[in-house]
Parts: structure tokens; sequence; C-alpha cells
């Protein structure tokens, strides 16, 4: 039995910023977020939960009978047959307990060694679950970076995964945390594996698991509501905000829910990204799969916005993240800690924190995508794979204006319901890089770079007649109705608004018509008061082209691989797509290079150290276990120094915060990263005019 003079459990790699618990203004406040959740029905309802354990039931036992009909097939012995096994394991926002109503349920499938993937769980699977009564909307992603198998089952969305271990029978107790499980399985089965073992080690790396679970429930609503719940568009998908909240929960481990969204916002306000989170340390092992490091990993030190797994093989899971995108979460940062403020001083309620982002009145500018099938199904398709590209048109914005044109991908669909076809559309919002000076009359060229997006989407392997891709420029005057609740444009501003037009109050000159596209052109009917010189005063549209002679060898991995990176052939840097013809007649002499990664910079600079005077990391070739050892060494040392000043109510010292966050990252500084920088496979092709 531990002692009382026993020193409290150490969550994380640090030491926390602040052990102090609430006081009473903090549990009513904490009562208080408690009730807004309930009302705002964040909670499913006691029937809805038991239909979903009510088909994960039936789904466990589907699975069952599958993999014992298989052994029977394959002629092992009947005691083979009694004993074989599937074993059913959720994980996401229904494993940590922090689902809604009608969310997902990510589950996963784990079968013995002699059961397949490809031919196994894709096709035989496939043809049982088709044949299910119950089951809607089956839809097989055999190329996706996690392959999965989307359905609904009674009504309940599943998202199905299947790995196979090397194990002839698959015990029903199996424990899938032990890196045993990892043995001999492929990258694709170790990614399919690891979306339950990292929420299990997240369950088990925060203090207290209740106190976590209502944070992280309020900060994925906040997060929806400010349009920055994305993992697809390049913002963050729930295991991202569940680690930035776990994270939160060990450097407060006595705070209250109210207290955990507040440090929230303080803490990632002040983050110096690319500065990576970390629940623990990064774990090397003999099994040797790639873990994230950008000492040794070039990829890795253009990462903008790291959020590393705790489960091994540790991984970047916001790989996703964009210049641009992590831009805007900055901004919504900004904002949530100025309401926390407020809420804390009794100047606001928590209904001022998740006030919807009023994205249609931020931007003067925006990019209009309308996504166009013959009917629902179709659309549902299409939409799929051109929602899952729309984070590469962001990216090629950014390089091919250099960053001087910033984006805002807004991750909410409109349909227009006066369309007689299946319609739907997506926004973003366009800004001119604060500070950048563009004389008047000039415009933004980005007539190629939408050629590029459309010609890597008109790849689709599936396509069929009636999809069409349509991307306009729109000023805020010509937003349509359709896209407002009320469908009325509402006047503007709101207080708590984050006024990007405000920022950028003079329009940017961007052309994205391509002369080569074969377009109609139309005026706009605006008025002039809107609309200054360094625009032109026409909506320029992108009409669709049809692949009907389109090339489709490889397209049907990038089709399905919505959060992979693009990859890039010697020739080509259109995403795994053939090189445009305009981009082989292109001479050399008219290419421009955009800023590369580096590989310079050294890790664990003394420089950075010596700020806090400790011991310096000579050779940072040694293996990440013993790098992660040092860094806990020298943040005990910085941290311990931090505690102080939360007891004195020093909670706005932007110095302990940034002294705390190079503490815990000081074997990642001097990395090389770029924060400017993109990746190897989107090296500019396009050249960039700035036409007047």
């Amino acid at each position: 039995m531990a002692s009382g003079s026993d020193p409290p459990k150490q969550y994380g790699i640090t030491k926390p910023l602040s052990l102090l618990g609430p006081v009473e203004a903090d549990l009513q406040r904490t009562a208080e977020l408690e009730k807004f959740l309930v009302e705002a029905g964040l909670y499913e309802s006691p029937d809805e939960s038991a239909r979903r354990e009510e088909v994960l039931g039936k789904l466990g036992q589907i699975v069952k009978d599958w993999v014992k009909q298989l052994t029977s097939q394959r002629g092992y012995t009947d005691q083979m047959v009694e004993e074989a096994n599937a074993v059913l394991f959720t994980f996401g926002s229904y494993r940590l307990g922090v689902h809604g109503p009608g969310a997902d349920v990510d589950t996963l499938c784990v079968g013995p060694s002699y059961v397949n993937r490809e031919e196994d769980f894709f096709i035989v699977l496939h043809e049982i679950l088709a044949q299910t009564e119950d089951v809607t909307e089956l839809q097989p992603v055999p190329d996706a970076h996690v392959p999965v198998m989307k359905f609904k089952f009674h009504g309940i969305s599943i998202d199905l995964l299947y790995a196979s271990v090397s194990l002839l029978v698959v015990p029903a107790e199996l424990d899938i945390s032990q890196g045993s499980v990892l043995y001999a399985v492929d990258e694709a089965t170790v990614r399919s594996l690891n979306g339950c073992r990292v929420a299990d080690r997240i369950i088990r790396l925060v203090p207290n698991i209740e106190n976590f679970r209502t944070a992280l429930r309020c900060l994925k609503c906040w997060a929806k509501r400010r349009g920055v719940y994305s993992n697809v568009t390049g913002f963050l998908g729930g295991v991202n905000w569940a680690l930035l909240v776990a994270r939160v929960c060990q450097l407060y481990p006595n705070a209250v829910p109210s207290m955990l969204v507040s440090r929230f916002f303080r803490v990632f306000t002040q983050w110096q990204w690319p500065n990576p989170v970390m629940l623990c340390s990064i774990e090397e092992d003999e099994l040797g799969f790639p873990v994230w490091d950008p000492r040794k990993n070039p990829r890795d030190k253009c990462h903008h916005m790291p959020i590393i797994t705790p489960a091994y093989p540790c991984m970047n899971s916001s790989y996703n993240v964009s210049t641009s995108t992590l831009r805007v979460m900055v901004e919504q940062f900004q904002f949530g800690n100025k309401i926390c403020q407020e809420i804390e001083m009794n100047k606001a309620s928590w209904s001022a924190l998740f006030e919807p982002f009023q994205f249609f009145e931020a931007y003067r500018n925006y990019l209009q995508v309308d996504i166009i099938a013959e009917d629902d199904e179709d659309l549902r398709l299409w939409k799929g794979w051109v929602e899952s590209r729309l984070r590469q048109l962001t990216l090629k914005i950014e390089r091919d204006t250099y960053g001087m044109l910033q984006c805002h991908p807004y991750p909410h669909e409109y349909a227009d319901p006066s369309r007689q076809c299946a319609h739907c559309a997506f926004f973003m919002g366009l800004s001119r890089k604060e500070g950048v000076k563009i004389q008047e009359g000039q415009q933004f060229d980005i007539r190629g770079t939408v050629d590029e997006f459309r010609h890597e989407i008109n790849l689709y392997m599936f396509w069929k007649p009636g999809m069409e891709l349509a991307v306009s420029h729109v000023r805020r005057k010509q937003i349509p109705a359709y896209v407002f609740p009320e469908g009325y444009k509402r006047p503007r501003p709101s207080r708590h608004v984050n006024h990007q037009s405000d920022k950028n109050d003079t329009e940017d000159g961007t052309m994205i018509s391509s002369p080569d596209s074969q377009l109609k052109r139309r005026h706009n009917s605006v008025g002039t008061d809107d609309i200054e010189p360094s625009w032109p005063a026409k909506r320029s549209s992108v009409s669709p082209v049809h692949p009907k002679n389109s090339p489709q060898s490889g397209s049907s991995g990038d089709e399905t691989r919505c959060n992979n990176q693009i990859k890039r052939a010697p020739s080509d840097a259109t995403g795994g797509s053939p090189a445009s013809p305009q981009a082989l007649e292109r001479s050399p002499d008219t290419i421009m290079s955009a800023p590369r990664c580096t590989t310079a910079g050294a890790v664990c600079s003394g420089d950075a150290i010596n700020k806090h005077d400790v011991p310096h990391v000579e050779n940072c070739n040694t293996p990440t276990v013993a790098v992660c050892t040092t860094l806990k060494r020298v943040a005990e040392k910085v941290v311990s120094e931090l505690v102080g000043s939360e007891r004195m109510g020093n909670n706005n010292s932007a110095e302990s915060l940034e002294s705390m966050e190079k503490a815990e990252n000081v074997c990642f500084s001097g990395n090389g990263v770029s924060q400017g920088g993109l990746p190897e496979e989107l090296e500019p092709n396009h050249r960039i005019e700035v036409v007047s």
C-alpha cells in the first residue's frame, strides 16, 4: 500500500502545470456547462443506446459465423471449426464514451491468420452483409488508407475494419493493447488495429475519465459549430480532439470540466506549432514499423500541427493540416480563449462559446464547388470522392500563390432544393495574407491550379454520366440564399465573429477560369460598392470535363485514399494522375519552385536547451527512447518552476506556458520544420502569374 508521502502519479511526459482543484465557482460553471450539453442534445437516449448494443451483438454473431464457415470450407477439423472465432472491438467516439445521437460506431473485427482481408472480408463477408435484411447503404472501400466497409445496420451507421492476426484461434478475451498482436502483420492491419489501441491508451493516460469525457464532448461540439471539425478537409477529427483534450487533462489532473475547457484554449492559444503534442514517450520496437520522428523522416518535418498517437507505432494523426487550416484553428482557439475569460468573469454564458461561426460574413470572396449527379446514390459516391480531394485544392492554392492567397475551407455541405438533379455545394473563404500588398488592378491567377484540381477529380474510376463538378468565384453578396438556415442573408456583423474581412478589407484579385476550359462567362449584377478594382466584375466558373477517355490505371487507389497523402510519379506532380499536357509543354524556365522542406537543423540544439540551464544532449542520433528519457528530465526541471504560478493565480502567464511547451518538445526543436513548406509530392508544377 502506498504511503501518504508518496508523490502523486504523473500522467504524461511532464509534471502537471497545476494540481489545484476546483473552487465553488468552478463547480457551478461545470454544472451549467453540463446542463447546456444536455439541452443541446449531445447525449443519446437510452433507447438508442440499447439499439446500438443490440446491433453490435448481431454483428458480432455474423462475423463469428462467417469465420466458422470459412474454416469449414478450408478443410479444417471439426474441433477447429468449433473453436473458430472472430472478436469485435469498438473504437473512436463510441469506445471513448463521447458519441452522440446518430453517430457512427467504429468497429474492428479481428480474425485468424487464414482469413484474409482482400477476398474473405471484402467479398465473402460483403456478400453475407448484402443479403442481411437490416443492412443498407453497404459500401466497401478496400483501397482506403485504412480499408473499411461502411453500412447501416438497423439504422445504425457502422464503419467496419478487419485485422487478421497471426493466430489460428482468436481467443474471446484477446487483448489487442499488447504489442505481440502486431507480429507478422502488414501496415494496413497495423493501422486498423491502432484505432482500438489508441483509444485504450487514451483512457489509461488521463487522470479522470469522466472529466475527460465531458470536456471532450464539449470541445467536439464547439469545433463543429466553429467549422473546424473535419479531418478530411484539413482540420481535426475525433481522435485529434481527443488527444488534445487528454493532454490538457494531464497538465491539470485535478481540474473539473469547466476548468479543462478554459485551460484547453489557454494552452493551445499559446502553443508554438509545429512542436508536437504527445501523451507519452515515443517508443521504438524491434518490430521495425516506422514511428513519427522528424530527425529520421524528412516528410515528418513538413507536418504543421503534429498530434502524436500514444500507441506503438506512434504516428502523427493530424498530417492533413495545412498552413491555411492551422491559421483558422489558431484564430478559433483565440476566440474560445476570449469567451472563456468572459465566462470566468461572469460577463458571458456558455452559449456564447458555442455561437456558430458566421462563415459567410467573414470574407468578401469565396470559391463555390458545386457537385452534381443524376440521383442521390450517385451523388453520395461522387460527393465522397470530391470531398476527399478538396483538401488538395487548398494545398494547391497555397503552393501556387506562395501562401499569399489564403483559403478557409468550410467543412459543411449545402444543397440547393430548387435543382431538379441531386446537388450539393462546398465553399472556401479567400483572403489575401495579412501584410501582403498587391498593386491596384492586379489579380491572383489560379486558373491553372483549378484546372489541375479538375483533372485529378475527373480521374474518378466510377464516373457516370451526370456526375459534374463546377468551381466558381463568388463574392459575399452573391452567396446563394440556400446556405442560410432562415433562407435569407443575415445582417452583419455579430459580436463574436472572427472578421477576416476586417483584416483584409480590400478585395483580392483572383482569376480561376481557364482560357482552354471552353466556358461561358457571365457578368454579375452586383453593386460597385462591393467591388474594388483588383477584382474583375465577373463570376468565373469552371464547368465539368467528362473523363470518357481518361486513364484509369492507379485511380482506384487514389479514389479511396481520402486521408492519405498523394503519391507522385517521377514525371508527375498532380497527385498520382498523369501530368497535364500544359505541364508537359512548359519549358523548365517557366516553372517556379516553392520553398522545399530541408533536412537541415540540429535536433536538441544546445541553444534551445541552455535557455533552461539543463544538460545538452550530445548525440542527436540516439534512439527515440533515450531522447524521450532526457526529455522527461528536462521537462521535469522546467515544469516544476511553473506549478507555483498557477497556485498564485498567475493563470494567464504566457511565459509559463511557452516554457512548458518548449520543455515538452525540446527534443524536436530545430528539426527543420518549415511552417510555410509543403510536402515533397506537392512541389509546384504550375506557373503563377499576377494578372493586371
